[in-house]
């Protein structure tokens, strides 16, 4: 195992991450009312802009 410059450890955090946002989406879409999720839904799911609001 190497956690230096790319390396197993970093993909697998990488993978992680992705795994967990996967989780919020499927729980979403689970509890949603109706049958597909919006856009805006997922970007809210998924916390797109939030680093570009927290900079601004």
């Amino acid at each position: 195992m190497s956690g230096g410059n790319g390396g197993p450890l970093v993909q697998d955090r990488v993978a992680l991450d992705e795994i967990e946002l996967y989780g919020e989406l499927m729980i979403a879409a689970s509890t949603a009312a109706e049958e597909r999720l919006s856009p805006a839904r997922i970007d809210e799911v998924l916390r797109v802009g939030r680093d570009a609001e927290r900079t601004a």
